[in-house]
């Protein structure tokens, strides 16, 4: 079994513009899982960078607006919305609202600095 509290967790920068705490990867997981799992915080007016994964992502909003663009179509999301991004798909996420979102990604398989392309 492994173990995460949010409270032990450090954030780190992320390449895309957000803050990022890693809670579930391959590297840092006991029982060999495939995929990662992390919460990401972006503040109120930001947005992350254009860039795109090779594995597919699932977004789950905890707090705040977002408008999600996804090959450039735009969905907004609130709390309690998720949205599947397929992978390869050119992608950024915007906080639209005037706190910090707060969402949780899962990649699959587990996010690798080498499958994801900056665009911008």
């Amino acid at each position: 079994m492994s173990l995460r509290k949010n409270s032990e967790i450090d954030s780190i920068q992320g390449n895309e513009g957000t803050k990022i705490k890693q809670y579930f990867h391959p590297h840092n997981t006991l029982n060999g899982i495939n995929y990662s799992l992390a919460q990401f915080t972006l503040e109120p007016g930001k947005k992350s960078k254009l860039h795109k994964l090779n594995s597919s992502e699932i977004y789950y909003i905890l707090e705040g607006s977002a408008n999600l663009r996804i090959d450039g179509k735009d969905h907004h999301l609130n709390q309690d919305d998720s949205a599947y991004v397929p992978p390869n798909s050119e992608q950024f996420i915007e906080n639209i609202g005037t706190k910090n979102l707060r969402f949780l990604c899962i990649v699959e398989p587990a996010w690798k600095a080498d499958d994801e392309t900056i665009l911008e």
